[in-house]
Formats: C-alpha cells, sequence, structure tokens
C-alpha cells in the first residue's frame, strides 16, 4: 500500500512572470526597459527576439541593463535563457537582488516554432512529393510537427516559469474578426487575440494589455493579494502602470522569500510506470548522492542518458536543493536535446532571421 506524501503549503508569492502585450507601438518595450531602472532590482538582462529595440530603449533614464547576444537558433536561444537562470539562482543564494530577465517578444518566439514545423513540413518526403508536381503548393505541418513545436515551447516555458528571479515578457496583441460556424466573420463582432502560443497568458502569472487609446490595463493575476475575482471583476485600468508596481505593490513580491514554482513534470514514458513493489530507480555506485556531486557532475563533458540517470534520482534525495538542482538537470537536457536537433535538421533550420514581419494569421 501506497503511503501519502503530503506537506504543509508555505503561501509564499512565487517569483513572477509577467505578460505585458498590446498593439504596435503602445510601450511595450518602454515599460520592459524603465523596470530596470528600478532600485529594488538587480541585474537585468535583455533577451531580444525580433524586436530590435534593446539598445535604443538604453537610453530611458535610470534603464540599466545588459543585452543578451545570440544567434538566432533555437539551441542557443534556450542555451543563454539556462545561463541566467543559474545567474538568477547564484544572486538569489548570495542574498542579493532579484535577477531580471526580458524578453521581447514571445510573438516571435512563436513565429520561430512555426517557421521550423513549416520547414520540416516542407523538406519531409510528403511535402517534396507535393511540391514536385506543384512548386506553388501549401504544405501544412500535421499533428505531430506541431506537437513537437509546442514541446519546445514548453520547455522553455517551464524555465520561464520556475526562474529564480521576475521574468518579463511582451507579446503583440489585437483585435480579429469574430468567425461563424460557416467559417466567415460575423458583420460587427470582434475579439481580441495575444499572438503567440496559445497557452502563453495561461502560463503567466501576471497580464497586463497596453493601448494607445486607452489606460493599461491588468486583464488578470494569479495572486492572493490583488483583490481581482475572475468572473466578478472586470480587467481594471491601470493609469498609474508600471512594471515595478505591478511586482512589488500588486503581486507583493518579496524577493527575501519568494520561491520557485514547484512544477513536477507528469512522466507518461513506457519505463516510468509504476509497478505495485518497485522502489525508485537508483545509481547503484551513488548511495549518497547530494546536490554539490549533481552539480559537479553538469560541469562534465556529460551524455544525455547520464543526465536522465542524475534527474531520476534527484528527485527524492535532494531536500531542500532539489527544485534549483532538478531545474538545472531539466535544463541541460533541454540544450543537448535541441542541440541535437539542430544538427540533424541540417543547416536549413529557420532561425529568428527568417521571422516575417507580418504575424502569421
Amino acid at each position: 500500500m501506497t503511503a501519502i506524501k503530503s506537506r504543509k503549503p508555505t503561501g509564499a508569492v512565487p517569483w513572477p512572470l509577467v505578460l505585458v502585450e498590446g498593439a504596435e507601438k503602445t510601450g511595450k518595450s518602454w515599460a520592459l526597459a524603465e523596470f530596470t531602472a528600478s532600485e529594488k532590482v538587480g541585474q537585468a538582462y535583455w533577451l531580444d527576439l525580433g524586436e530590435g529595440a534593446a539598445d535604443e530603449y538604453a537610453a530611458i533614464p535610470g534603464a540599466d541593463y545588459l543585452v543578451i547576444e545570440h544567434d538566432g537558433t533555437w539551441a542557443d536561444i534556450v542555451g543563454q535563457v539556462s545561463a541566467v537562470r543559474q545567474e538568477a539562482q547564484r544572486a538569489h543564494t548570495a542574498g542579493e537582488k532579484p535577477v531580471v530577465l526580458l524578453i521581447d517578444s514571445m510573438t516571435a518566439e512563436w513565429d520561430l516554432l512555426k517557421d521550423w514545423a513549416t520547414a520540416r513540413a516542407v523538406s519531409s518526403k510528403f511535402g517534396q512529393r507535393i511540391l514536385a508536381k506543384d512548386p506553388n503548393a501549401e504544405v501544412k505541418p500535421d499533428n505531430r510537427l506541431w506537437n513537437d513545436a509546442n514541446t519546445r515551447h514548453s520547455t522553455l516555458m517551464r524555465m520561464l516559469m520556475t526562474f529564480p528571479g521576475i521574468v518579463v515578457m511582451t507579446a503583440r496583441g489585437k483585435e480579429v474578426a469574430v468567425m461563424g460556424t460557416d467559417g466567415k466573420p460575423v458583420a460587427g463582432q470582434k475579439d481580441y487575440r495575444v499572438e503567440g502560443q496559445k497557452n502563453l497568458a495561461f502560463d503567466s502569472s501576471a497580464w497586463v494589455r497596453l493601448s494607445r487609446d486607452e489606460a493599461p490595463k491588468v486583464v488578470g493575476v494569479r495572486s492572493v493579494h490583488s483583490g481581482v475575482r475572475p468572473g466578478v471583476d472586470k480587467p481594471k485600468p491601470a493609469p498609474q502602470f508600471t512594471v515595478e508596481w505591478l511586482v512589488f505593490d500588486v503581486l507583493k513580491c518579496d524577493p527575501k522569500t519568494a520561491k520557485v514554482r514547484d512544477l513536477q513534470d507528469l512522466d507518461s514514458s513506457p519505463d516510468q510506470v509504476a509497478v505495485e513493489g518497485a522502489g525508485p530507480r537508483s545509481i547503484p555506485d551513488l548511495p549518497l548522492l547530494d546536490a554539490d556531486y549533481v552539480m559537479s557532475e553538469m560541469n562534465k563533458d556529460i551524455t544525455e542518458d547520464r543526465l536522465k540517470e542524475l534527474w531520476d534520482t534527484a528527485k527524492d534525495r535532494l531536500g531542500e536543493r532539489r527544485t534549483e538542482v532538478f531545474n538545472l538537470v531539466g535544463d541541460r537536457l533541454a540544450i543537448i536535446r535541441a542541440a541535437r536537433e539542430v544538427a540533424e535538421a541540417g543547416p536549413e533550420q529557420p532561425t529568428l532571421d527568417s521571422v516575417p514581419e507580418q504575424v502569421a494569421s
């Protein structure tokens, strides 16, 4: 009989993952740069994905951040996010002000993954047969390729949702026509859409909409302290909006007590299916595995299989440092897999340079 494993909830406010979205020229990137002037935050890192505002916005009074350099490939982007996460963990452990990661924008991130899925569909044997008959034919990715793109996005989002510091993301948003059951626009009806992966707003802990014509609006927050009741209170106009106000005054984030969200991956692989009476997998030569050993192993030229062993063992043996090490092992696995996919895909894999200016509908 399986024993109940449980714990008391901490009640601590987790590190925020903020989404700032809106139409063009509404001040999304400005809000990010402005936040870095806050005396309450430490080093800020700006990850520019297809927007190009990072250098210019450093001229905003008080703005203080470093621009992350990358080559536009998925492996390098994920690797840079992982490196900033490790620096954020170091700063938090040392009692320093929280590290801030700014991503501008998640619309371009999803465009990159859509281009990747389309490129794979076009280069497939099925796609090549279609194009041989009609070079102008449209080749659409199938569900398997879309699942792969969503898996990549989920890997990045898990890294952001468990970031030991503050993450602020931008995305484009716009009004779109409401489509009827016949597939045609419904006259006089409009809806609003955030341009990005469909779960982007859901995964964020705070969601703000900027507009050229109206005051900023707090669409929703996952917070005990905000006073917003879903389905009861309408989104609140916030003419005083700044990211600093949202993070520290509304969400009540306290860098001294903030915790990384405790997200446990659900493992559906066949070899992980529970068997009654079977104990956890173990590494025979590591009966006394500890966090420092795992982290030292990751500094070596480690294989994917070895990382999987450490992942499985780390789940139950690392005490208070479990989340820290678990996340770092997961990051390294994501980087290894992304690099392998890049190598297998060859030189034709899309980069951010191939993302079209106009977002695909």
